[in-house]
């Protein structure tokens, strides 16, 4: 089964001149649902992993299900002003600016060796400051963890000091 059969491209979305990687259909299709969550898996060579990390907000989809078959917890980073407790937080460029993640203060405990999964690396900046946050709290980081990589974009370039695992590379 190809993953890739199951993601489908969105010309002009979210504005002129992207192309989009849906991911509805994969996740709507158990079968292949089932089959990307067991590739990403087996990228990690049964290390043990105490938290998955999950980038807001479609790395929420695989990072849950990642944090259930790794029997882990799972650590949202959402956007500003979206958690309820104590947060801290990490800044990132855009191609029109800069955004910034927050996670929660007691998310993570010193050596806890952690798993962070995104939908997509593509110029990196989002991977890199959860990379930021997660060391901030004492966290090791295992592997960074997507569904899919936009290599022209040169994303790894940013991250590319942690083992980097992607299902798909466009």
């Amino acid at each position: 089964m190809k993953i890739e059969n199951y993601i489908r491209d969105i010309q002009g979305f979210p504005k002129e001149g992207i192309l989009f990687k849906d991911i509805t259909p994969l996740l709507n299709d158990p079968i292949a649902r089932q089959e990307c969550l067991s590739v990403l898996v087996n990228s990690l060579k049964d290390q043990k992993i105490d938290k998955v990390v999950g980038a807001e907000s479609r790395g929420f989809f695989f990072g849950i299900l990642l944090a259930q078959e790794l029997n882990a917890g799972f650590i949202p980073v959402r956007k500003p002003k979206k958690l309820p407790y104590e947060t801290i937080a990490a800044s990132y460029e855009l191609e029109y600016g800069t955004d910034s993640l927050e996670m929660h203060t007691d998310a993570i405990k010193k050596g806890d060796r952690i798993l962070i999964h995104d939908d997509v690396l593509a110029t990196g900046g989002t991977a890199k400051a959860v990379c930021e946050l997660v060391e901030r709290l004492g966290g090791e980081i295992v592997q960074c963890n997507f569904l899919m990589e936009l290599s022209f974009l040169n994303g790894r370039e940013k991250i590319n000091e942690y083992p980097i695992f992607s299902a798909i590379t466009y």
